[in-house]
């Protein structure tokens, strides 16, 4: 018996953003779909407009799976994550032992198919995108509790898009230039802004 699939459905019970006041709640396994939309799409723009050869759906998949420690320590917020040097080490040995935790639930030949994806993710020449995904998903978090009145976010709004000017990753820019301003757009406005 594998449990694999037992543990991704439990991704669902697991919010972000703990410690925010949040107009919409946000957990792993949505923010997981959202950032392999993203991360594949970055990988789009990087073949299709700076001659980019990534694999577009190993990027994806990566992204899909990139929070599955978290089904285990939870959603450790980044002020408390990145508050020390120490602490931050730490917290990435138990993401890593995690990780392997998680590998151990498919059925073990199918362990080797999934470490690439799971464990040795940071390693991958996909990584950088997969990051910039995350990123760009939580900036997308802030633009829409903004819209929603809720300034509590304003200052990581500001934070992660200095964070994201700051990677000189054209995909990113032009994704920002390109996404981000339908955001703010209501249903109605959505239906005609691309006409």
């Amino acid at each position: 018996m594998s449990s694999f699939f037992a543990f991704l459905k439990r991704m669902r019970f697991i919010n972000r953003w703990s410690l925010m006041r949040n107009t919409e709640t946000e957990n792993i396994q949505e923010h997981s779909l959202e950032v392999a939309m993203i991360a594949h799409n970055l990988g789009a723009l990087r073949n299709e407009y700076f001659g980019g050869s990534v694999d577009m759906n190993k990027v994806a998949v990566i992204a899909m799976f990139h929070e599955v420690s978290e089904i285990f320590t939870g959603d450790m917020p980044t002020p408390i994550k990145y508050f020390d040097p120490k602490l931050r080490s730490l917290y990435g040995e138990i993401e890593t032992l995690a990780q392997e935790k998680m590998l151990t639930t498919l059925p073990e030949r199918l362990q080797s198919v999934y470490r690439s994806l799971i464990v040795d993710a940071e390693q991958s020449e996909e990584w950088p995108l997969v990051k910039a995904a995350d990123t760009l998903s939580a900036y997308m978090k802030c633009v829409n509790e903004l819209k929603a009145g809720n300034d509590e976010f304003r200052e990581a709004h500001d934070t992660i898009l200095a964070k994201l000017q700051g990677l000189h990753m054209p995909e990113v820019d032009m994704f920002i230039e390109e996404y981000i301003p339908a955001l703010s757009k209501s249903l109605d406005e959505l239906n005609y802004y691309d006409m």
